[in-house]
């Protein structure tokens, strides 16, 4: 019983539940064909107008549409996304209350928030990632600068004079833009927003200078001479932007991120119901329909499919864990 001591009353009743359940024949198909039997809510720990947001209400009303029940969005933002984190490690291991966030509530706010009330590897049920983005910067047109080289030394000629915008203290974005700082030898000025919609409309009115966000979110905008996309994050560059320079060919060498948005459920949530959501997830991703959610919402924000095992979305958290550890440690970033 020494190893359940660390685990909150709900997952510990859930996994005990699941064990007896998995001792009498039969009972696991019939859990998974028995859920949703009523509403089921997702939790998204950022404002409404974000793209985990626009995501999530994709995925709710297409597996809403197939179980014939309810799929809600709750937004829970704060606390660079523990907030909502922390509800849904605390709710019912029942498969009714899921966690749809990106990487960095995963993987990097642990590290940087030292009393937080949930362990990303302990308290969660992977299920799957949803879909990974095309992270880059982007700058206001208040910045004199044409690409990300001319931004590096605007930047460097003029340290604390510019800042830069993120979805939150704690938010993906942020701890990329402080390694890129760290790397880079800047001085920016942070300026935490709730959630993505206000931070561009900020950017764009040239109230902050740069933001790093998925390609899509910045590519009509850029069309519209409305801002500048100025460098890819990636390690690669971009197959749908092929003449963008990479972050790290522009002058820091060794910068590269990796980001996606997954689905968890509370620890101890039965594995036939688990089973039942990754599979209903994983099919709404690869309908080729042209209403589907690959073709409505994937294509027009660029974004690459996941749809990964179970297994494989555990193994992925636990090696991104560890990594941030060591890079937040190195950075020396805390914030509380």
């Amino acid at each position: 019983m020494k190893r359940f001591s660390s685990m909150g009353k709900p997952a510990l009743a859930a996994l005990l539940f699941a064990s007896v359940l998995a001792a009498v024949p039969g009972t696991g198909g019939a859990l998974a064909q028995a859920f949703p039997g009523k509403l089921v809510k997702i939790v998204v720990p950022y404002t409404p107008g974000s793209l985990t947001d626009a995501a999530a209400r994709g995925v709710a009303q297409r597996l809403s549409d197939g179980w014939g029940q309810p799929v809600i969005i709750e937004n829970r933002p704060g606390a660079g996304t523990s907030m909502g984190a922390e509800y849904v490690a605390k709710a019912a291991a029942d498969g009714y209350t899921l966690l749809f966030s990106d990487n960095g509530t995963y993987t990097i706010n642990p590290h940087l928030f030292s009393k937080l009330a949930y362990s990303p590897v302990t308290d969660f049920a992977p299920i799957t990632i949803v879909f990974r983005s095309l992270p880059v910067f982007a700058l206001s047109n208040a910045v004199p600068a044409r690409d990300f080289r001319e931004f590096l030394a605007y930047a460097r000629a003029n340290p604390g004079k510019l800042s830069y915008a993120t979805f939150g203290i704690g938010s993906f974005p942020h701890v990329a833009t402080e390694q890129l700082k760290q790397m880079a030898g800047l001085d920016l000025v942070h300026v935490p927003y709730k959630g993505g919609a206000a931070a561009i409309t900020d950017l764009i009115g040239g109230r902050v200078a740069l933001l790093m966000a998925s390609y899509g979110t910045f590519d009509q905008s850029e069309k519209a001479g409305r801002l500048k996309i100025i460098g890819a994050a990636t390690e690669k560059r971009l197959a749908v932007r092929p003449d963008l320079p990479t972050v790290a060919e522009s002058g820091v060498p060794g910068y590269s991120m990796s980001v996606w948005f997954g689905m968890v459920a509370p620890a101890g949530t039965p594995a036939p119901v688990l089973d039942r959501i990754h599979a209903d997830v994983v099919k709404l991703l690869h309908d080729p329909g042209a209403d589907g959610f690959n073709e409505k919402f994937m294509k027009p924000q660029s974004l690459e499919l996941g749809g990964n095992s179970r297994e494989e979305f555990a193994s992925l958290i636990k090696a991104e864990y560890a990594h941030w550890g060591r890079l937040v440690k190195a950075i020396g970033a805390k914030l509380d």
